[in-house]
């Protein structure tokens, strides 16, 4: 079996972290960490946390630093990702979450963090066709939709435009990203973690990218 991987990806909302995530945890057998999709499973079990941070996702805000780390701490203590790894998906946003992962991450630190760069203009266009299934999790948009009537095609749910992917929520998201997020490109990049990736062409086209710069880390 190939060696796991410690690995977290940045980019825009709509850049394709969700396609990229799913294809590298496939590669390197590790977790896919997705803070977005945990967010979403605490929203439909109603749970305490959920309760919390609908009213946020549902205004197109961004959760908190704690409430996100909340959530990532008791996941990456798990014994899958203890012993693999993981690919983290939508954490950190910020430069706390980041010092958070960062002490948190000691004894097993980050191997690389890439971000997938997408001009604003492309992944505005993309958000706005987006669809997603309500139960899975699955991706779809308008040019590629699923096969039967907006029923996902691998778990029959509802197919649906997310209540935060309207043309002002993506907007507002957005500016939060380039206003909070941007500063760790830097953070990453004075701890030497920081690989940017092209992120346009086809999927197969940035998942190579991704995998060189993984393997050009190993390489030294």
């Amino acid at each position: 079996m190939r060696p796991g991987v410690r690995l977290v990806v940045l980019g825009r909302q709509g850049a394709g972290k969700g396609t990229q995530c799913v294809r590298l945890s496939h590669h390197f057998a590790v977790p896919h960490v997705s803070t977005g999709d945990m967010l979403r499973a605490a929203v439909r079990g109603k749970t305490d946390l959920g309760e919390r941070a609908k009213g946020i996702i549902d205004d197109g805000r961004l959760i908190p630093d704690e409430m996100v780390m909340e959530m990532v701490d008791e996941r990456l203590s798990q014994r899958d990702v203890m012993s693999r790894g993981f690919i983290l998906d939508g954490c950190p946003r910020t430069i706390g979450q980041a010092e958070h992962l960062r002490a948190s991450l000691l004894e097993r630190p980050l191997e690389l963090v890439v971000d997938l760069d997408v001009p604003r203009s492309m992944v505005l266009e993309r958000l706005e066709s987006r669809r997603t299934c309500v139960v899975c999790g699955t991706i779809y948009s308008m040019q590629n939709p699923p096969m039967l009537q907006w029923v996902c095609d691998n778990c029959h749910g509802d197919v649906v435009q997310r209540d935060d992917d309207t043309a002002e929520a993506i907007a507002k998201r957005l500016d939060l990203y380039d206003e909070e997020t941007t500063p760790l490109l830097d953070f990453y990049r004075e701890e030497g973690l920081l690989e940017l990736i092209d992120g346009t062409g086809s999927p197969d086209e940035v998942f190579n990218r991704v995998l060189k710069a993984v393997a050009a880390r190993r390489s030294g």
